[in-house]
């Protein structure tokens, strides 16, 4: 029997991306979403401007923080504000999850990037600007430092300092509870599944 899982806490390095209203075309450009599954798309997450194509300058490329070395193995990624904004493609934050980050902070979401990342396991939380450039600025200083973030207390915390980050209640239940984790709340309880199955006509009972 599968249970779902519960996402109390993360702990991990941080990989910093400034800028604001960072958009979904930007995180993963609409030419990788004609694959028919998510796998392999961390592969192209920031491709074009990781490879120069959008200033038109190759030598920027390796300036990006996704192909900095310092922060390689990161499973925190910190953004600023309006991350996620644009379309609503789910490819992008399938791209981050699968590119090893467990969870974001950052100023403030796309509504419609939160809710995508929600339903994989992916907690966006928010902190404040003076927050989230405080622990920009020490994660550049010392990219090898941890950061541990309970989700149910709300706290980040670097060393001996604590931050306050927030997820909005429901958001945060849903993660610490397992609801996220839909297929396994399924699979846990698969009898009463097959029980509804088996008094809708329009599932089952058909002969040819």
């Amino acid at each position: 029997m599968t249970e779902p899982r519960r996402i109390t806490s993360v702990e991990g390095t941080a990989l910093p991306m400034r800028g604001h209203d960072i958009d979904t075309d930007r995180i993963m450009p609409a030419r990788f979403l004609r694959a028919v599954t998510f796998e392999g798309l961390e592969q192209h997450l920031f491709e074009d401007e990781r490879r120069g194509s959008v200033a038109g300058d190759r030598s920027q490329a390796a300036l990006h923080p996704f192909d900095d070395a310092r922060f390689a193995g990161a499973s925190i990624l910190l953004v600023n504000r309006n991350f996620g904004c644009g379309s609503s493609r789910e490819h992008a934050p399938q791209g981050l999850r699968r590119f090893g980050f467990c969870a974001l902070i950052g100023e403030s979401f796309s509504e419609i990037f939160f809710g995508n990342a929600l339903i994989i396991g992916l907690p966006c939380l928010t902190a404040t600007p003076e927050t989230v450039a405080a622990l920009m600025e020490q994660v550049d200083a010392h990219p090898d430092v941890a950061l541990r973030i309970n989700l149910e207390t709300g706290v980040c915390e670097v060393g001996d300092v604590s931050h306050a980050v927030t997820l909005p209640p429901n958001a945060r239940d849903s993660l610490v509870t397992g609801a996220w984790d839909t297929t396994s709340l399924l699979l846990e309880r698969y009898e009463e599944v097959d029980a509804a199955a088996a008094r809708l006509p329009y599932v089952g009972g058909w002969s040819i």
